[in-house]
């Protein structure tokens, strides 16, 4: 076991806690988009450019935070490295919605909803986990149920692929392949939150 916190330190906590919150709100937007008109897709991808924005500034925060202290709550390294996972989830899930638009992709199949579900519990899962980082404890479950789900996920994009190149979303070469890249970027987050859950993991192990 490294240090114990101080009080100051207990922003590290609350730092990881907003950046997950921002989670939240990318994939209500992600939701969001997959159930509004063509022509309101515009409207939810400046949003989620905004929570994107606003995410990138908490990843700075605890960057920043973790320069200028003499002491940390967990080893730098393990500090950065969840840092950038957490802001890799909602880079994935901003550029999902951005394709979504700048592809001009029409009906979307209706797997891709799943696997905007699958995202938006994980990303529930992560915020609520963030704030346990104090006190290490309660978090196995956590790492567990993002590993099952991340399996779910892997399960509805290989269905999604399998649709796609079977001709069941169409035989248009063009869209076959838009298609193909939004399913992918949605997988990438999938991959993206169960790496946060192991960060996690290494953490509460090493610090156990």
């Amino acid at each position: 076991m490294g240090f114990r916190l101080t009080p100051q330190e207990n922003s590290f906590y609350d730092l990881f806690a907003k950046s997950a919150s921002y989670l939240v709100d990318g994939s209500r937007e992600l939701t969001t988009i997959l159930g509004v008109a063509n022509s309101e897709r515009e409207a939810v991808a400046t949003r989620m450019r905004e929570i994107e924005h606003n995410a990138d500034e908490a990843t700075h925060a605890i960057i920043r935070k973790v320069n200028s202290s003499f002491i940390t709550p967990f080893d730098r390294e393990d500090i950065h490295g969840l840092a950038s996972a957490l802001d890799d989830c909602m880079d994935l899930m901003d550029a999902t919605v951005d394709l979504i638009v700048l592809y001009r992709i029409g009906d979307l199949p209706a797997g891709i909803s799943d696997q905007v579900e699958v995202l938006s519990r994980m990303s529930e899962l992560t915020a609520e986990a963030m704030p346990r980082l104090r006190s290490m404890k309660d978090l196995s479950e956590y790492w567990i149920e993002i590993n099952r789900l991340e399996n779910q996920a892997d399960q509805v994009y290989r269905r999604l692929l399998a649709g796609l190149f079977n001709g069941d979303f169409g035989s248009d070469a063009i869209t076959v392949m838009k298609l193909k890249e939004v399913i992918e970027e949605l997988e990438a987050a999938a991959d993206a939150f169960e790496n946060v859950a192991h960060k996690v993991e290494s953490i509460a192990v090493k610090e156990s």
